[in-house]
């Protein structure tokens, strides 16, 4: 039998579910992923005997990470494939909900790609103990393997993610509001002029489409490639006679960012990567199988081209 929502092993399975989620984004890189590997924590927590459950957190903890180590097999294999450049869902954060972001608890992008070059195990005992704090005796437990073991498995973890992942300055809400206006605008125009005053020498984009719509395959590197990309864009866009269009500047995965309506038809959530004040890496999220969750608010449009 399953339980009743409002008993108390739902109440208090509810108490660790944001927890939960964040974990198994952060394993798979997907919120959808994450959200069935959680409703499947769920029926297995009320099927098993919680009278005997002591640390019902370090529980759903165990069952999750069991659950998302076994998806990312197949996972890896179906990456082995993918068309382009990869990027994980977006996290989508209103800028006008006031809380400051989290630094520990959001998943910055480059972040979930320097887990991508981990192995499955490496990247658990990494996440588990440096993210969420939990102690490697109860990590050998979850991974099946020696608290030793585990322990290099976080070490080896640490050192590609410190080689990988470059240091994050911290920006407003008002600052990241004014990056996304700056950066669509400058992005729209068919002179890259504007746009390469907001840039860094060595920016790089990263556009995602899943080969479902059109996005660069590979990694565009430099100012002035990335600007004439984003020129050539415009112009082809003005000749076409295609309005680019609504957009709402947002947080995404903890970045300055904004999700729009590209052409008026293509939805898209771009993140701004912003350090020394200029703008060192840019994401693009185009592939509409990662943007199901993520819709423009109705009402009136924060602006248009």
């Amino acid at each position: 039998m399953i339980a009743r929502p409002d008993s108390p092993s739902s109440n208090a399975f509810e108490q660790h579910r944001p927890f939960l989620i964040r974990l198994a984004y952060r394993m798979l890189g997907s919120v959808s992923d994450a959200e069935d590997v959680v409703q499947d924590a769920w029926l297995r927590w009320h099927e098993a005997g919680q009278e005997d459950i002591i640390n019902p957190r370090a529980y759903l903890a165990r069952v999750v990470t069991r659950l998302c180590l076994d998806q990312m097999k197949s996972a890896r294999s179906r990456r082995e494939f993918y068309v382009g450049t990869w990027l994980p869902e977006p996290i989508v954060e209103s800028l006008g909900s006031g809380e400051p972001v989290d630094d520990e608890l959001d998943a910055p992008i480059a972040l979930m790609l320097a887990l991508e070059r981990l192995s499955s195990l490496e990247r658990a005992a990494f996440l588990l103990h440096d993210i969420f704090d939990i102690g490697f005796a109860e990590i050998a437990r979850m991974l099946e393997r020696s608290e030793a073991a585990c322990r290099q498995l976080a070490t080896r973890a640490r050192q590609h993610v410190r080689l990988d992942l470059p240091p994050r300055n911290s920006v407003s809400r008002e600052e990241a509001a004014r990056y996304a206006e700056a950066f669509f605008k400058a992005s729209h125009q068919s002179d890259p002029t504007l746009l390469q005053q907001l840039l860094a020498r060595d920016v790089v984009l990263h556009s995602d489409g899943g080969g479902k719509v059109a996005a660069s395959i590979n990694q565009i590197f430099g100012l002035d490639k990335v600007a004439r990309f984003f020129a050539g864009i415009a112009q082809k866009v003005a000749r076409l006679g295609l309005a680019t269009t609504r957009y709402e500047p947002v947080l995404i995965n903890g970045l300055p960012g904004y999700i729009s309506l590209e052409r008026g038809e293509t939805l898209q959530a771009t993140a701004l990567d912003i350090r020394d004040g200029l703008i060192q890496a840019i994401y693009v999220i185009r592939n509409p199988d990662k943007l199901r969750h993520v819709s423009l608010p109705d009402g009136p449009d924060h602006g248009s081209l």
